[in-house]
C-alpha cells in the first residue's frame, strides 16, 4: 500500500518517528515514535496545514511516498473510539488507545480516521516493529504550497 507524508527536506529520509516522539501528537506521548503518514496526498497536505501557526507557507517541503505492507494493519473503526477521539486539543484517549498498540508490537501499521477531513484516513507506523524494515521510500519529490491556500 503507497501513503504518504510531507516533511522539510532535512527531515524527508527520516523514518524514525522522532519527531513524534519528541513533540507528541494526537495519537502518541512523547517519548514514544509513531511515523505519521496519511493515505493520501491532500490528506497529508491538509495535515500540515492544520498545524502552521503563521500567516505563511513553509518552503523547502518534500513530498515522500511510502510503501507499507498491508498485511500488518490494525484499524480502529469510529464506532469503536472514545467520543473525544477528534477533538480539537487531542486528549488522553487516543493516546491510551496508541500506547496499547505500540507494546502490544503485533501490528506494524495503525490505520485511525483523520481528525480534520472526515471519511479520510492516516496510517500510523511503528518505527520499532521487526517488519519496519518492510517500510520502503518509492519517491521523494519537491513540494510547494499553493499561496491560494492562506489566503
Amino acid at each position: 500500500m503507497e501513503v504518504f507524508r510531507l516533511a522539510t527536506a532535512k527531515y524527508a529520509n527520516d523514518l524514525s518517528g522522532t519527531g513524534a516522539r519528541l513533540h507528541g501528537g494526537r495519537w502518541n506521548q512523547k517519548g514514544e515514535a509513531v511515523l505519521y503518514t496519511a493515505g493520501t496526498r491532500a490528506l497529508a497536505l491538509v495535515e500540515v496545514l492544520v498545524h502552521l501557526t503563521n500567516a505563511f507557507l513553509p518552503l523547502n517541503y518534500q513530498l515522500i511516498s511510502l510503501y507499507i505492507p498491508d498485511d500488518s494493519i490494525i484499524e480502529f473503526p469510529i464506532k469503536s473510539l472514545p467520543s473525544d477521539w477528534k477533538n480539537l486539543e487531542p486528549g488522553e484517549s487516543t493516546k491510551k488507545i496508541a500506547a496499547k498498540w505500540l507494546i502490544t508490537n503485533e501490528y506494524l501499521v495503525m490505520k485511525v480516521p483523520s481528525a480534520v477531513v472526515e471519511g479520510e484516513f492516516n496510517y500510523l507506523v511503528n518505527p520499532l516493529h521487526a517488519d519496519f524494515s518492510k517500510v520502503k521510500i518509492l519517491k521523494t519529490e519537491p513540494f510547494s504550497f499553493d499561496t491560494r491556500l492562506l489566503k
